[in-house]
């Protein structure tokens, strides 16, 4: 009972009129921010950490954290409606979302995007709320053995993204793993695959520049391709029973995904250092392979829009826990959002707690707040992004264009990446003219910078021993589970194989 209190007070401290015109002001913010192609909720933190100077600390906090729920929630609607992914973490709404909206259901994919944000969020919000201190010492169980079998966990629940056709898929995991590699080595710190002596790829391939060249400029050149030239719209239609009806209709057909990311994004988010991108890819992945019918994923299942929103929403909250109870942040924005408390003299770790009773509270009680605010100004919007979607593509192809490079240049401010991302997006468009799957390689570059250190650091802790992975209570169910789950496919396959002959 006495945490029910303390988060009634906390409630209280965040519905206070300063607290509560910051969380406004910082949804509406975080909503424009993560629907810009690029930007996202680390460049919007960091940019707007300076501003809060101006305010007390508390307040400032509470700010920078609604700005982080509404850039989870903005960067669906550029996936959804112009097939550019807003943020990293908006990746896998783009594979589902922008499908309906061609379809004509435009307002389907936003709604549904909406409240299964708002779910997955609850949901974090109260896991965080009763289990901090225990899921704190989960997360610190966590060695490199253990985030490596969840990496390889994620890898096979994406082996079957690319269909029946193995093969492709294991091509483009392979290719992104490639992408992935290009740099400095992170361990020894030797520059590798620095492809004819350029500096640009020193500093590695970036994944804002992959994700916007691949899902911006590949998706606007395939569309021109399809379209042949004529001239084409889709016609949403946009009205308040419309919406109702969408709403009951992404309730139906989407719940199955809102589980799943509410509770493996907030899981995933809690690992330090892993962050909500992983989480939205795995809960997509995971969506699938449960699905009664996974061949509709990729083709319009609100059920892929539904799983990634409700994990990075949830992640996003379960990133935060490590940051106020551990003093160690769970994503590059809980980064910036710790470099703030420490410049405020708030210092993160379990002493926080009690120290800071009031703050740590109020700081709670406004991710319920926060999530609320968001959700009713993110479908009070809707009727806005729908409409942009009434534009002809002819006007829509060059806007994508122009949005793609300045959302890139505006990530990285290096003209190197706009070349890459024009190269990556030409190359995205001639792979699925021969029918390769994008999203395994996505995934690789996303979670291959993880999985190579974590493993190296892992053999050296057993001497090249393997059998690590297997030995530790935590890491070897995962490792076997993720082993079954690869080679299914392929023993499916080759049961298919048999009957045919």
């Amino acid at each position: 009972m006495e945490i029910f209190a303390l988060l009634i007070d906390g409630m209280l401290v965040a519905l206070q009129p300063l607290n509560l015109t910051m969380i406004v002001i910082g949804v509406s913010v975080g909503l424009l921010i993560g629907a810009m192609p690029g930007l996202g909720s680390v460049n919007g933190v960091a940019i707007l950490l300076p501003v809060t100077f101006l305010v007390p600390p508390g307040s400032a906090i509470i700010f920078l954290a609604a700005i982080y729920y509404g850039a989870m929630y903005g960067g669906a609607i550029s996936s959804i409606t112009l097939g550019i992914p807003g943020a990293s973490t908006a990746v896998a709404t783009t594979f589902d979302g922008r499908p309906l909206a061609k379809q004509g259901r435009a307002s389907l994919a936003l709604v549904t995007a909406a409240l299964a944000s708002f779910v997955g969020g609850t949901v974090a919000n109260v896991l965080f709320t009763l289990f901090a201190p225990a899921l704190a010492s989960v997360a610190l169980s966590f060695g490199p053995p253990e985030v490596f079998a969840l990496m390889l966990l994620a890898f096979a629940t994406f082996v079957g993204l690319g269909g029946d056709d193995i093969p492709k898929t294991i091509f483009s995991i392979c290719f992104g793993l490639v992408l992935g590699s290009v740099g400095f080595d992170q361990i020894s710190g030797a520059p590798r695959l620095v492809l004819f002596e350029m500096n640009g790829f020193l500093q590695g391939i970036g994944f804002l520049v992959l994700a916007i060249g691949v899902y911006g400029i590949g998706e606007m050149l395939w569309t021109i391709e399809q379209s042949r030239g004529e001239v084409t719209k889709t016609t949403p239609k946009m009205t308040v029973k419309g919406m109702a009806s969408d709403a009951k209709e992404a309730t139906k057909r989407g719940w199955k995904g809102t589980i799943i990311g509410s509770f493996l994004g907030f899981f995933v988010g809690v690992l330090p250092a892993a962050g909500a991108t992983p989480g939205s890819l795995m809960s997509y992945g995971v969506a699938k392979m449960v699905s009664r019918k996974p061949e509709s994923f990729g083709q319009g299942n609100p059920d892929g829009v539904a799983a990634p929103e409700a994990a990075n929403n949830s992640a996003s909250t379960g990133s935060m826990l490590p940051m106020l109870t551990l003093g160690i942040p769970g994503s590059p924005t809980t980064a910036i959002l710790l470099g703030g408390m420490v410049i405020w003299g708030l210092v993160p770790g379990p002493r926080l707690f009690v120290d800071e009773t009031e703050f740590v509270w109020g700081l709670i009680g406004s991710f319920y707040v926060s999530n609320m605010a968001a959700v009713l100004i993110n479908l009070a919007f809707i009727p806005l992004f729908i409409w942009m979607l009434r534009m002809p593509f002819t006007v829509l192809a060059p806007m994508i264009f122009v949005l793609s490079i300045v959302g890139g240049y505006a990530a990285t401010r290096d003209m190197f990446d706009i070349w890459l991302m024009v190269v990556f997006g030409i190359g995205a468009f001639f792979l699925r003219k021969f029918d390769y799957p994008l999203a395994p390689a996505v995934l690789a570059i996303v979670l291959g910078p993880i999985a190579e250190p974590t493993l190296r650091q892992s053999l050296l802790l057993s001497s090249g021993d393997p059998s690590i992975f297997f030995t530790r209570p935590v890491a070897g169910p995962i490792t076997v589970i993720a082993l079954i789950l690869i080679f299914l496919p392929a023993l499916k396959l080759l049961r298919r194989k048999r009957k045919v002959a």
